[in-house]
């Protein structure tokens, strides 16, 4: 439906970070963390790191620039999402807007927020419920959220808050073990 878009099915993508996986275990190291950049990768990455863990011996992590909402993260400040700004909202659009602003045509965002899944208690972004779900089942533009109020400056300081917290879970992850109490 979105003529350019390059993806991996799910088995190539498990096959890939087996074969990064298989790779690794040949090393010292005994350690292997994926910072995953797309929420709708996460689940995979789970399954891939117990596999990695079952069959190399490998300590894998899976760790998020932000936790994605559909993961039980929090989600954009933003009101007006609704808790829904996960696909080119206005979080992800000011991200953009201070890597690559050259790649960001901003007055032709809209807001795309499915307000129809706000008021669920249960399956919803986020929800105790998931669902398989894919950006078009929104609308044809693929976004969901509303990037209009996105800005460089708020992009520079999610930018900044992310490196530093993934800062921090490495050096968590150097002294992780499981006989740690």
């Amino acid at each position: 439906w979105s003529a350019g878009t390059v993806w991996l099915s799910a088995t190539t993508l498990l096959a890939v970070l087996d074969d990064i996986g298989r790779s690794v275990a040949t090393l010292p190291a005994r350690k292997l963390v994926f910072f995953n950049g797309h929420g709708g990768n996460s689940a995979l990455i789970g399954v891939a790191n117990r596999e990695l863990r079952l069959n190399y011996g490998l300590l894998t992590f899976l760790a998020h620039p932000g936790m994605p909402v559909d993961q039980g993260g929090a989600g954009s400040a933003n009101a007006e999402e609704l808790g829904m700004g996960i696909h080119g909202g206005l979080d992800e659009t000011s991200m953009m807007l201070h890597l690559r602003p050259e790649l960001v045509d901003l007055p032709a965002g809209f807001r795309n927020v499915p307000e129809g899944l706000a008021p669920n208690r249960y399956v919803r972004f986020g929800g105790a419920v998931s669902f398989g779900w894919l950006s078009n089942d929104f609308g044809p533009s693929g976004h969901i959220g509303d990037p209009t109020g996105a800005t460089a400056d708020r992009g520079k300081v999610l930018f900044e808050g992310a490196v530093r917290a993934f800062a921090d879970a490495l050096h968590e992850i150097a002294r992780f073990s499981f006989g740690q109490s």
